[in-house]
């Protein structure tokens, strides 16, 4: 009976550790950003920028170097995206188009990225100060790697095709 009593003990000693321990998930996830991390990937959580999805989602971050920015564009997947947007390839839709057309290069990795992407990616977005890839990061650090590599390549070509080309920063009233 001692013996019980003992276990008992120790296992009521115990169990908060447990609760401490990270899950499986939290493992993975911990990997997938610290490796997005290292390949210079910038992890924010921020309302989606989708109509029926309100709550925060991560949004990987690919930033544009400040004197090259980059063009705006939003490309949404269809399952949460109205059949009125643009289609850009069978899956995926413009929510926002790109106001110059995309250059053959930059325009061949976005299909190579929004064809590669896992089912749980729902944005590719692209402003002047980053590209953004806003998923539910169901996968691994092994299978996403390719998507971020795919995603530089991406930047890397779409860098400098500013929507507004030649525009800089703006002019604070009296100041010279």
């Amino acid at each position: 009976m001692e013996w019980l009593i003992i276990i008992g003990i120790m296992f009521t000693a115990m169990s908060p550790v447990m609760w401490l321990k990270p899950t499986r998930g939290q493992r993975r996830h911990s990997r997938l950003r610290r490796m997005a991390l290292d390949k210079g990937v910038n992890i924010v959580s921020r309302e989606a920028p989708l109509h029926l999805t309100k709550e925060r989602m991560p949004a990987y971050r690919l930033g544009y170097p400040g004197d090259q920015p980059g063009p705006d564009f939003m490309l949404v997947r269809d399952a949460v995206a109205s059949a009125a947007l643009d289609r850009f390839i069978p899956g995926w839709r413009f929510r926002v188009a790109p106001l110059r057309p995309l250059p053959d290069a930059a325009r061949q990795r976005l299909e190579e990225l929004a064809t590669g992407l896992p089912d749980d990616a729902l944005v590719v977005q692209s402003s002047e100060v980053a590209l953004t890839l806003w998923w539910w990061e169901s996968g691994t650090a092994e299978g996403f790697a390719p998507c971020i590599e795919t995603a530089e390549a991406l930047r890397d070509s779409l860098k400098g095709h500013a929507d507004r080309p030649g525009a800089g920063p703006l002019a604070v009233p009296g100041s010279r």
